[in-house]
């Protein structure tokens, strides 16, 4: 249990912190979401979509950007500070010794009309349109290894959990068989035979139930690797 523990501590924290108590949550275990609910957790939290979605959306800023390539571009620079050969505000003409403004601005448009560029342009716009599809196909391909391994990972939880009700059942059938069995005995009518027959009948179900339990929290964390918590 020491090991484990250990184990656990280097598992879960980033730096090697002991300071952490276990419960036993076994006995206790979590419901099962319905499916539409999983699957609207998978479509929002689910980080491999969340990349497809993201690298389609980048992909058509690309196609619109190579688009703009196209279209005619007005640019306007504006300037403005002081214009003379010494840092101040005003200055005297020498030739004329009038008093005279250093400071000053100036503006410039200039309109680009794009006629011919060697097929650049195009070639961008063909590029673009490439990735583009390729990120569809990735994002649809997402899509479908998704849903599957979803379906896959929550038929596994389902039937774990079904199996689960029927290995508690069949621990509480053990249970009461014995406790019938050892009030047979003290009244004479059964063996110890049957008695010890029918504890290892009780060990075994309850070994089953535990085993039970272990395998549906793997199903569910399996699941939740695609969804999240839930």
């Amino acid at each position: 249990m020491n090991r484990t523990r250990l184990e656990l501590a280097v598992l879960v924290f980033p730096d090697f912190n002991e300071n952490f108590s276990v419960v036993d949550d076994l006995q206790t275990p979590e419901s099962l979401p319905p499916f539409p609910e999983v699957q609207a957790a998978t479509a929002r939290k689910n980080p491999d979509l969340r990349a497809a979605t993201s690298a389609l959306q980048a992909a058509n800023q690309e196609v619109a950007i190579a688009w703009n390539g196209f279209l005619p571009s007005l640019s306007l620079d504006y300037f403005y500070g002081i214009d003379a050969n010494r840092f101040a505000t005003r200055g005297v003409d020498p030739s004329t010794g009038l008093p005279i403004h250093n400071l000053g601005y100036s503006a410039a448009a200039t309109l680009q009309l794009p006629i011919w560029d060697w097929g650049s342009n195009r070639s961008k716009l063909k590029q673009a349109d490439l990735r583009r599809d390729q990120a569809r196909v990735e994002l649809s391909f997402a899509q479908r290894q998704l849903l599957a391994n979803m379906r896959t990972f929550y038929n596994e939880a389902q039937a774990a959990r079904q199996q689960l009700d029927s290995l508690s059942r069949s621990a509480e059938l053990a249970a009461d068989s014995l406790r019938l069995t050892t009030l047979r005995y003290q009244s004479g009518e059964a063996t110890v035979l049957e008695v010890v027959d029918a504890q290892n009948t009780l060990n075994l179900a309850r070994n089953a139930f535990n085993d039970g339990q272990a395998r549906y929290r793997m199903a569910v964390a399996n699941l939740q690797t695609l969804t999240g918590n839930f």
